[in-house]
């Protein structure tokens, strides 16, 4: 899954934090929740664009503050709020709030624990950033004459965050904590797309191309006039000043080798890295070899699948035909898309088979704006907002799709889609129970894992229904295996980005222009990709454990409604949880 809070990735956001000292309360639960509240009124207040996709449209009109004293404010107020955490007694806290409290202090001390490495400084990459800024306004509703003036408004105040930014990549420049040149150089040609002589060609316009009935004539005239104005004066000048920057300092500035080791202290970076993304201790090293133990299993599978299948040749060969034969492809976009949404006709009534707990939100299936495509991955997954006005979105990509081959079609819409991250995140955000912060809580690990989890499904749903659709799933679990080995191979053992290409063509029947933006996204996202393969095997792992020591008592459904309702988990106390429910289910 790719959350696309465009400028939000910059900070790799976790939950703002407040500083303020109150007097501890007598009753540390009343206290406990009075600091959550609190919690996520300021963070909605420090991020505007989280509060409006959520659908809270108070600030609508305001970007995120990216300023260096700002950032270096919010990890003032991070320790500042620990502080006043630990001044509630954990220990006479019902077992439901100790969790809520350990998972705040979790997430608020590996923040705090990330903070030396100043990760901020890597502002954006060649999938999210300032440079597709205008995409975030696919996540908004525009429904009333405010709605176009809050958007309008922000167009107004545009250079506050092409400064800020500027001003992130140009410290980074001088610390060396820059991303390498190969990506980077990705970077123009997004700008070039926002330099627009005519402002109505603008993705910034892209709201007042349609306006809703209760809207008239004479006020869209003048809502596109104002928008135009905006463009053309103040965001059309931004991207200038910021594609001056980007290619006479920043991109000269950037590395010419691939790795976090090239960082300060980049070792101990990404070995954190490492921690966060997998919630485990894992180290680099047990990472990479536990990849290439699933790529050797894999392997086995796939050539049971390719037997299946009746095809002769090697597994090599397989994959040349997989890549190649003109019937596993659409030719039109328009196909293409038409094909995943048949899809998702498939998978929603055998849902039921597997899962109590269905989530209440609905999600829909859409493609990856024009203007990224060409530079992000297959698909991602978009949250519902939290008003309901906008479904969980599952965005394909329609790029070139003689390069998307049909065989993967299933294996990706039941990860991104259901039973995988709307699912899980969907349900998490109808938790009412739950504190806010943890029904918003992104535990990588955990979150894709449940989506890698969810691919296997489909055996289970009887969706993989020929080889070819087999193997696709199988692909995708390689895919996943391939992360671990090619993550740690750049990041922490000195592969070249030549390397890790090679390693994934060998291994994965994935198309070329897939295999390339995936290694290039490893590149510029140190240690995201570990997550995906570690979660996935916890989980299965747990059910494992489950159905062995419960027997005939095992119901999956129940199972995952233990895994799901619970929001997103670090990984050991998900294993917790689970062996908790298995104790519980053991008694008479």
């Amino acid at each position: 899954m790719k959350l696309r809070l465009c400028l939000l990735l910059v900070l790799g956001w976790l939950p703002s934090l407040l500083a303020q000292s109150r007097p501890a309360s007598d009753d540390p639960s009343a206290a406990l929740h009075r600091f959550f509240s609190e919690e996520w009124e300021y963070t909605l207040d420090q991020s505007p664009m989280t509060a409006s996709t959520l659908g809270d449209r108070r600030a609508n009109d305001r970007w995120d503050d990216l300023s260096l004293g700002a950032i270096e404010k919010r990890f003032a107020h991070n320790e500042a709020a620990l502080r006043r955490l630990h001044d509630i007694d954990r220990a006479r806290l019902s077992p439901a709030d100790q969790l809520n409290y350990d998972l705040f202090e979790q997430d608020a001390q590996r923040e705090l624990d990330g903070a030396r490495f100043r990760g901020y400084l890597l502002a954006l990459t060649p999938g999210a950033g300032f440079q597709l800024a205008d995409e975030f306004g696919d996540a908004l509703r525009f429904e009333t004459v405010k709605d176009y003036e809050d958007w309008i408004g922000r167009l107004r105040r545009f250079g506050d965050p092409a400064d800020q930014v500027i001003a992130l990549l140009k410290e980074g420049v001088r610390a060396r904590i820059v991303q390498p040149k190969v990506v980077m150089e990705r970077v123009p040609k997004q700008i070039e797309k926002q330099l627009v002589s005519v402002p109505s060609e603008s993705p910034f316009y892209r709201p007042f191309a349609h306006f809703p009935e209760t809207i008239g004539d004479a006020e869209r005239k003048r809502l596109q006039d104002d928008a135009q104005e905006a463009i053309r004066e103040v965001v059309v000048p931004a991207y200038q000043r910021f594609h001056e920057f980007f290619t006479r300092e920043y991109l000269p500035g950037c590395f010419d080798e691939v790795g976090a080791w090239q960082l300060p202290d980049g070792a101990d970076y990404y070995a954190y890295l490492a921690r966060s993304f997998t919630t485990t201790a894992m180290k680099p090293a047990e990472i990479h070899a536990l990849g290439l133990s699933e790529v050797k299993r894999i392997r086995g599978e796939m050539e049971k699948a390719k037997t299946a299948a009746g095809f002769k040749g090697s597994l090599e060969e397989f994959f040349t035909f997989l890549r190649t034969d003109p019937k596993f492809f659409y030719t039109k976009p328009e196909d293409l898309l038409a094909a995943y949404r048949a899809q998702s006709r498939l998978i929603d009534p055998k849902l039921l088979r597997l899962f109590r707990t269905l989530p209440r939100l609905p999600y829909s299936i859409e493609p990856i704006p024009e203007n990224s495509a060409p530079d992000t991955t297959t698909a991602f997954y978009r949250p519902p907002a939290d008003d309901g006005s906008r479904p969980g979105t599952f965005f394909v990509n329609l790029y070139k799709p003689e390069t998307r081959p049909k065989w993967e079609m299933m294996a990706l819409a039941l990860h991104e889609s259901v039973p995988g991250h709307h699912f899980q995140i969907a349900l998490a955000r109808e938790q009412a129970a739950l504190p806010e912060f943890r029904r918003h809580l992104e535990t990588t690990a955990y979150v894709e894992g449940w989506g890698l989890y969810s691919e296997s499904l489909g055996d289970e749903l009887g969706l993989y229904d020929d080889p070819y659709a087999k193997f696709g799933q199988l692909t995708y679990e390689m895919w996943r295996a391939v992360r671990l080995v090619v993550d740690t191979g750049m990041h922490s053992m000195k592969w070249t980005r030549e390397q890790a290409l090679d390693f994934f063509r060998q291994n994965a029947p994935k198309t070329e222009q897939d295999i390339v933006n995936e290694v290039d996204r490893y590149i510029s996202w140190p240690g995201q990709a570990l997550a995906y393969k570690i979660g996935e095997l916890k989980i299965k792992e747990l059910r494992a454990r489950a159905a062995r020591e419960l027997g005939a008592k095992f119901d999956v459904r129940a199972f995952h409604d233990v895994v799901l309702l619970s929001g997103a988990l670090p990984l050991e106390i998900l294993e917790r949880r689970v062996d908790d429910w298995i104790k519980s289910q053991r008694q008479p």
